[in-house]
């Protein structure tokens, strides 16, 4: 008689295991738009067939809890059924024995507490609350609502002049963001349910290489109408390219020498080079706006003035400002801001690191930037310190390995104490203190002294890259102009309460975020400039798509991006990572669900034309 055996993996296990990964993958595809009370729902009933049945919290009242949510979705509910299901969740939170319990009573509570109206929806009209009004994934999470199946299907029949001009309908930045986009387009792909998401940025990308030249769009009869655009950022541009196509006569305003924002002065060239961003700008200006550079608001003219000369103005300032570490040492020499660095380099300055050790303080894209760029400069070591873990950084993974790839180290859970310098006043060294992990707060573990001693780190330079700031003092003065946490206070069509004809967009609105939000913003501030000059032109697309296939359904392998090797890129700021092939792009492509064409997405319209 054996008292052990070895247990093996029988069938339905196997099975089950892969209704797991089914179901992530399912969660992870879900659309926005979807009611939030029956996804609630669904989710109890899960975390209810989890239940051992040991414990009554968990037992019976996850029970009662999934009849109380019934109760809400079928009719049957009054206003008092939702305090007793708070009630309900409340107490088993704080009774139940382990996770499963109360982890799920949390989820109610979350639910119940963040989207009480929901609730309250259905039990007094029998009707879900949802606003969502574009329903296909891709295009309702890109947030410049960029016609990705389009596009995607015009890829697919080689028609790719046609597909680059459907993006620019609502992006006029296509080469620059099938480069350097976050592409939150991809991040609930439908497509998911099934393989992989769709490497969207990648087919954008491959769609720019094969357009040509860049086509002048249709110029609507001139309105006699003037705007001012402060900032030729990518924001500013996109915002001064739409509002030059609806026929205003519109003049750009920027600081630096140079036209792109933090295209230019914020990435690397090696990540977008700069002959594709020249290309990119000097496109858009075939639509006929000015261009003045090397002026400065509130020096060389102030935004009073602009208010007098222009009909309306739209500041798209951006954020260029680099946040202190608040150390001792930190006005050492040999300690530089990563906005700096970038601006110099994006001017085509670039420092020789040669033979330096190098130290970068933090954990977002741009410190990758600069640590990947220390490395490209000649540095002997690069050194990432930050005070989380790797996991928690905030730069994309694939930002991450890419900057281990070139050689930089990164040492988590160090957090900066103090920088030391030599007798001449230089950076020498780097004083950290270990950290260890701690709870979670605002969705992120925060970081905690451990008791090890502090540790020091050779730096010759140490580099700086924590955040950015906006510099909104010349904003100061203007009366109406409001300033709160270090940013300008604009409604969410981009006009400013208080100051008659100024609109604000872009990272001095929001703080420092993505490309793509920027160009959202400055398409959203043209639409509503237009409309505040007593216009109504409307942007839109005569393309015709190719029909609808039915070929696309098979699990396939999602094409990724490919890069230079690592020993080979980091001796040049060349771009460094390769374009799909033909034969990659077609294949992509025809991965599309069509979710503009089947399902819910027809009921809505599938595809807005116009805007």
């Amino acid at each position: 008689m054996s008292r052990l055996i070895i247990v093996t993996e029988n069938e339905a296990q196997k099975t089950v295991e892969g209704l797991y990964r089914d179901l992530e993958r399912r969660i992870q595809a879900s659309q926005p738009g979807l009611c939030p009370v029956d996804l609630a729902e669904a989710f109890l009933h899960i975390c209810h067939a989890q239940s051992c049945g040991k414990c009554t919290p968990c037992r019976v009242g996850l029970g009662q809890l999934e009849k109380l949510m019934e109760s809400v979705l079928d009719g049957s509910a009054d206003m008092e059924t939702l305090t007793t299901i708070e009630k309900t969740a409340d107490a088993i939170y704080h009774s139940a024995d382990c996770a499963i319990g109360f982890e799920a009573a949390k989820m109610v509570l979350r639910g119940i507490r963040g989207f009480y109206d929901d609730y309250a929806e259905h039990v007094k009209h029998g009707r879900c609350n949802a606003k969502q009004s574009q329903p296909v994934p891709c295009v309702s999470l890109c947030p410049a609502h960029v016609d990705v199946p389009g596009y995607v299907s015009l890829i697919h029949e080689g028609r790719y002049a046609e597909a680059v001009q459907l993006i620019r309908k609502d992006n006029p930045f296509p080469a620059a963001c099938g480069l350097i986009c976050e592409h939150p387009c991809e991040l609930r792909c439908r497509r998911t349910m099934v393989d992989k998401a769709i490497n969207i940025r990648g087919l954008k990308r491959y769609a720019v290489e094969h357009e040509g030249e860049i086509k002048v769009p249709k110029i609507m009869d001139k309105t006699g109408k003037k705007v001012a655009v402060v900032g030729g950022g990518p924001s500013g541009l996109s915002a001064a390219y739409y509002l030059s196509i609806m026929g205003h006569d519109v003049t750009v305003y920027e600081q630096r020498k140079q036209l792109g924002g933090m295209l230019r002065y914020g990435i690397p060239a090696y990540r977008l080079p700069r002959e594709i961003l020249n290309h990119e700008i000097d496109g858009l200006m075939k639509t006929g706006f000015q261009v003045k550079t090397d002026v400065s608001i509130g020096k060389d003219i102030s935004l009073a003035q602009l208010k007098r000369e222009f009909d309306a103005v739209y500041v798209s300032i951006g954020a260029h400002t680099d946040k202190k570490l608040g150390i001792p040492g930190e006005d050492a020499e040999g300690v530089i801001s990563a906005v700096e660095m970038l601006r110099n380099i994006g001017d085509d300055i670039y420092p020789d690191f040669t033979g330096l050790n190098v130290v970068v303080v933090g954990g977002g894209n741009v410190a990758m930037d600069v640590a990947r760029s220390a490395i490209r400069l000649g540095a002997k070591t690069v050194k990432v310190a930050y005070r989380r873990r790797r996991v928690d950084m905030t730069a994309l993974p694939e930002e991450v390995e890419g900057a281990i790839a070139d050689g930089c180290d990164i040492v988590e859970l160090h957090s900066p104490v103090r920088i030391e310098k030599d007798e001449k006043g230089h950076c020498k060294g780097i004083v950290l203190k270990p950290q260890i992990i701690g709870g979670v707060r605002y969705g992120r573990p925060s970081p905690k002294d451990s008791q090890a001693p502090e540790v020091e780190m050779k730096a010759d330079l140490v580099l700086v890259a924590i955040g950015q700031g906006i510099d909104f003092r010349k904003f100061e003065e203007y009366q109406g102009i409001t300033i709160e946490s270090g940013r300008i206070n604009a409604l969410d069509t981009s006009a400013l309460q208080n100051a008659e004809g100024i609109f604000a967009g872009g990272d001095c609105v929001t703080g420092p975020a993505t490309v793509i939000r920027a160009i959202a913003a400055g398409k959203t501030a043209a639409a509503n400039i237009d409309e505040y000059l007593g216009f109504f032109h409307e942007i839109e697309s005569d393309i015709v798509l190719p029909p609808v296939r039915f070929d696309d359904n098979a699990p396939t392998g999602r094409v990724n991006m490919k890069e230079r090797p690592a020993d080979e890129r980091v001796l040049d700021f060349k771009l460094m990572e390769y374009g799909m092939t033909d034969e990659e792009a077609c294949q992509e492509s025809g991965r599309c669900l069509h979710c503009d064409h089947f399902g819910y997405g027809i009921f809505k319209g599938g595809r807005e034309n116009k805007w």
